[in-house]
């Protein structure tokens, strides 16, 4: 897989993972909603940490420099 996210994509996603977590652990959040967005929090950490998003292939989307 090459990597399609670039350094301030993946910085976004791990920030709203992380305030998304948080506002579920606070109960600020909960029920359906609070796990639905628990789930969405754990695809953007994954997501942030590989580099790579499967969401943007079909569109042709990359937020990274291209290597030359």
């Amino acid at each position: 897989m090459r990597k399609n996210m670039g350094n301030l994509d993946r910085t976004l996603r791990f920030v709203v993972a992380a305030a998304l977590i948080a506002l579920y652990y606070n109960d600020v959040i909960s029920g359906t909603l609070g796990i639905v967005l628990v789930v969405l929090a754990i695809v953007f950490f994954l997501t942030s940490f590989i580099g790579f998003c499967p969401l943007y292939l079909p569109f042709g989307i990359r937020t990274c420099k291209a290597k030359k």
